[in-house]
């Protein structure tokens, strides 16, 4: 055969079963991990990788494109590249490097580590097997080798574990097999969320950040500080310093120091220790590692307006008490030190921890404590307050709704706070106690309706007494007000009985009233409208009266003209009669008594009306005849006279009174 047919054959063999074999073609995504199939050299320690061309799986990878590695040397497998998507991040397990000191739990990291895609200079600069201290933050994408590094991420665990404890297959790995939820492999983000599941409120949150490597904390401390308080120690040494500079310096965060605790090392490098931080983190996204750090999310404190929060803190330097001998109440402390602050936070947003201090919220303002079935909306302070309950001394049980008002000044709070603990058990207790008792007292010792009649004494009396037992407390109170009072029904009965009698009392006087106002009113309108009718009789009364003392003057004049005149005519009548008697008197002597009668009866019917001769003639046969028929005639005018006399009462009264009339108008007349 001919040498060059042979020695082309010899390269055609050697290129089909050889070159072919042996070339690799490796993705823009992935990496090709070299298997040394036989070698005279033998791994040294524990290390699953050949660092210097013993078999087993080789320190370099294959790059993406075409490589060549003789297939009956080599054997490789293809693996991806590490990928961390938006909003995740992936933890590094190393599986090469030195092994970690007693009681570390993740490895030192160093600059010189980069991405961990240089697996030899991670080696080579000192790497440690284990948990590796950063993590891969999101949109990562690097050539890690599989073997000497394993990536968790949420979606899946890249490269091959070598160890017993691990499942021998990449595909069945996940989070859990390492002991991870799915959600630790995210960023954490420090947000406000929501009050509950139906508000849209959103409170401020903060996280308290906890760690699982560190030195131990020095003993009596609860969280780790980094540089622990040297620096308020030193602040203290000025006698100027204030307390609101050392607050400031206390909640002042050195989170700056380490990223957050994104750089764990630095912050072991800082003195950092394990267990609760201090310092938590504020709103923010972070790529914290699972396996060092734990974060819980805890509102944010919230001091609001008409509020200050009295400071209990845990951690700190030792207490050395300031609030002086005679305060026989616990302890008062400046910042930084372990106990309650002497100055409390007014308002405002802190990022405080509350595993290491706890805030207690005092209303500054005035505040109102109900004693009903009714709560008050701005604070929950009387949510278990009920309306007192008490008997009065025949045994009256009443239910009072008691109002008390108290204010707490922001400079007393901690006082208050180191007296009474919380708000709660200030009223709960002190408070409590000393309104309800006292109204019960009260209530014993009077009876119900004294306490009905005289509620205004009983309540400033009961704000006396709750003045001087919160005033031990360094508590004010403004007000106290009794908002009712609910009655036993028998006697709630005697005195709606009694009241209904009183107000018919009280309506009978004032329609009484009523009916004279009434009448002052009828009498007072009679009055003006009579203003005319009086100022004409007034007139009138005048007029009369002029006319009175004319008809006066007129009178008297009449009067002595008549008196003169009746002078004259009773001489004259004395004279006539005078002649009269005399006449008479010698017709006696002449004639005789009855002769002379009868003559001087003749002589009387002749001056007057009467018919003295008679219509009928009487005579008789004596000498006497004429005397006899005379008399007859005047026996006949005297029984006519009688007649008259006998006419009936009514007349003769009607008479009487007209002549008594006629009499009383001529004595008028006459003025007498």
């Amino acid at each position: 055969m001919d040498p060059v047919i042979t020695a082309l054959f010899a390269i055609a063999v050697i290129v089909f079963f050889i070159i072919i074999p042996s070339i690799r073609t490796i993705g823009p995504d992935e990496v090709g991990l070299v298997i040394k199939r036989f070698s005279f050299k033998k791994l040294k320690g524990d290390s699953p990788i050949a660092f210097r061309g013993e078999a087993g799986y080789q320190a370099d990878l294959l790059m993406p494109g075409l490589r060549i590695k003789f297939w009956i040397l080599y054997s490789v497998e293809k693996h991806p590249w590490v990928q961390v998507n938006a909003g995740k991040i992936g933890v590094v397990v190393s599986q090469v490097g030195k092994s970690l000191p007693t009681g570390a739990k993740s490895g030192v990291y160093k600059n010189e580590f980069g991405n961990f895609s240089d697996l030899e200079a991670f080696v080579a600069n000192g790497g440690e097997k284990g948990v590796q201290r950063p993590v891969l933050p999101p949109g990562t994408l690097a050539p890690i080798h599989p073997v000497g590094f394993l990536v968790i991420t949420e979606n899946r665990v890249y490269g091959v574990p070598v160890g017993d404890n691990l499942v021998s297959t990449e595909s069945e790995l996940n989070p859990q097999s390492f002991g991870l939820r799915p959600e630790q492999l995210r960023v954490v983000k420090i947000e406000p969320k929501p009050k509950d599941s139906e508000s849209i409120e959103r409170i401020d949150t903060i996280g308290i950040v906890t760690t699982y490597e560190g030195d131990p904390l020095p003993s009596g401390d609860i969280a780790s500080r980094l540089g622990g308080y040297s620096d308020i120690e030193s602040l203290e040494k000025n006698s100027d310093v204030s307390d609101y500079k050392l607050i400031e310096v206390i909640i002042g965060s050195k989170n700056s120091i380490h990223n957050n605790y994104q750089d764990f090392q630095a912050f072991l490098d800082n003195g950092g220790k394990i267990g609760i931080q201090h310092d938590p983190v504020l709103y923010g996204a972070y790529n914290l590692n699972p396996f060092l750090i734990s974060i819980e999310l805890v509102p944010m404190l919230v001091v609001e307006q008409g509020q200050v929060a009295v400071i209990k803190s845990y951690v700190g330097l030792v207490t050395q008490d300031t609030s002086g001998e005679d305060f026989l109440f616990g302890s008062l402390v400046r910042p930084g030190h372990r106990g309650i602050w002497q100055e409390p936070l007014r308002t405002g947003k802190y990022a405080i921890n509350p595993h290491c201090y706890n805030a207690e919220i005092v209303p500054t303002s005035i505040l109102t404590l109900n004693w009903a079935e009714a709560v008050s909306y701005a604070h929950d302070l009387d949510q278990h307050l009920k309306p007192i309950v008490a008997k009065s001394r025949e045994g009256f049980e009443f239910s009072i709704d008691l109002q008390v008002q108290i204010h707490v000044a922001d400079t007393q709070a901690p006082w208050v706070i180191s007296m009474v603990k919380t708000m709660k058990n200030m009223v709960q207790d002190v408070l409590q106690a000393a309104v309800g008792n006292h109204f019960r007292d009260k209530l014993q010792s009077i009876p119900a309706i004294k306490f009905i009649e005289t509620r205004q004494l009983v309540q400033r009396e009961a704000l006396e007494h709750i003045q001087m037992q919160l005033k031990q407390y360094k508590i004010e109170t403004p007000g106290v007000y009794i908002q009712d009072v609910v009655l036993p029904p028998e006697l709630v009965k005697v005195l709606t009985d009694r009241e209904i009698a009183n107000q018919e009392i009280h309506t009978f006087k004032m329609q009484e009233e009523s009916e004279k106002q009434r009448i002052d009113m009828e009498k007072a309108k009679g009055t003006a409208d009579m203003q005319q009718q009086l100022a004409k009789s007034q007139v009138n009364v005048e007029i009369n009266t002029n006319n009175s003392k004319a008809r006066k003057a007129e009178a008297d004049g009449e009067a002595e003209y008549i008196e003169r005149t009746g002078t004259a005519q009773g001489a004259k009548v004395k004279s006539i009669g005078m002649a009269r008697a005399n006449a008479y008197e010698a017709q006696v002597n002449a004639l005789g008594s009855v002769s002379t009668t009868m003559i001087n009866i003749a002589n009387s019917l002749s001056e007057g009306q009467n018919k003295f001769v008679p219509e009928i003639l009487i005579s008789g046969g004596g000498s006497n005849g004429a005397l006899d028929g005379l008399a007859g005639i005047i026996s006949k005018y005297f029984l006519q006279l009688t007649n008259e006399s006998k006419l009936p009462e009514d007349q003769g009264s009607a008479d009487k009174k007209e002549k008594k009339k006629s009499h009383d108008i001529e004595s008028k007349n006459t003025g007498k």
